[in-house]
């Protein structure tokens, strides 16, 4: 509290006190997205983050290369990776626990990690219930975790002040405006755990296709991060080469998981609407008009100027492990 005042006196902002506890969920090392989203996490100083939880498929391997990136940048002391359940994986785009994703070579060999004690729907619940309607509960993967949080806690959800994910497929698919709807992978990896969301009670924003599939990270931008030469930079760099091998890898990654951070960071980018949202068998998000809205969905999105910030963030940040005294 002292510290708090002094801050104010002098015109600094207390910064302790402002920021914005998260919790995020993610399926790191699937496809190259989630390393930016966690890159844009660890380098927005609005956040306190709570921990990284592993999601679907080979959540050990994941967690694996979430312990790795800590440890480079120094912060494995101060961020906990929880290791979710595994689960079966679907033949296609992503593996499952009996494949590996190129990017787990960025993991392999590396032990100086700890995962927490705890598995992830426990640690859900007890970050939510410790802290009441002030934690962003942030899902850039399939929901498997949060299906087991309300398996285990019905309520516990209700808790979190937003859910934040990258799910569904409202107006255009994977191809953008003028495409149909399509199956979104968050969805159809998990379509139970994804009707269990959409029935939680839970405060949840969507970030679709529709705001999503036409962020691109250009090349003009990957040379930037590729002369960067910071360790945070580098990983990204190396990440996105291993993703690259994958059959379905393009030259110019789609930022799909960056988007919730970027909606929750600058609401102003973003036009969104109340909406009801149905899960189908097949894994269609049917918006259901003149239903009471069960979520609030993502409109519109200034692509532009989200690539530029989010660049900014990584360009700017000096993240590096201090030399052991």
């Amino acid at each position: 509290m002292l510290a708090t005042l002094l801050c104010l006196a002098l015109g600094f902002p207390a910064l302790a006190a402002s920021k914005q506890k998260v919790l995020f969920d993610c399926d790191l090392a699937g496809d190259v997205d989630d390393a930016y989203a966690v890159a844009l996490l660890l380098t927005s100083p609005e956040f306190e983050v709570l921990g990284l939880v592993m999601d679907h498929g080979h959540t050990w391997g994941r967690a694996r290369v979430a312990g790795r990136l800590l440890y480079e940048l120094g912060l494995e002391e101060k961020i906990p990776i929880v290791v979710g359940r595994p689960t079966p994986g679907i033949v296609g785009q992503h593996t499952g626990i009996a494949g590996e994703s190129h990017q787990f070579i960025w993991g392999h060999g590396f032990e100086r990690w700890k995962p927490a004690s705890t598995n992830a729907a426990a640690f859900i619940i007890q970050s939510l219930r410790q802290h009441p309607n002030e934690v962003i509960l942030f899902t850039v993967g399939p929901v498997c975790n949060l299906e087991d949080v309300m398996k285990q806690d019905p309520e516990a959800l209700k808790l979190a002040k937003r859910v934040v994910s990258m799910f569904g497929s409202f107006t255009m698919g994977y191809g953008g405006p003028g495409t149909k709807p399509e199956p979104e992978w968050n969805v159809r990896a998990d379509v139970q755990a994804a009707r269990a969301l959409m029935a939680s009670g839970a405060k949840l924003e969507l970030a679709g296709l529709d705001t999503t599939t036409m962020v691109k990270l250009g090349e003009a931008d990957r040379m930037r991060l590729l002369y960067r030469k910071s360790p945070l930079t580098d990983a990204l760099c190396g990440l996105y080469i291993l993703w690259r091998y994958e059959s379905y890898a393009r030259p110019d990654p789609t930022l799909f998981d960056v988007v919730p951070l970027g909606m929750v960071l600058w609401p102003e980018l973003f036009t969104s609407r109340p909406a009801h949202v149905r899960v189908t068998d097949a894994g269609l998000t049917e918006l259901v008009e003149g239903a009471p809205p069960n979520c609030q969905i993502g409109v519109t999105v200034d692509k532009d100027e989200l690539v530029k910030r989010i660049m900014d963030r990584y360009l700017r940040q000096n993240l590096m492990r201090q030399p052991e005294p």
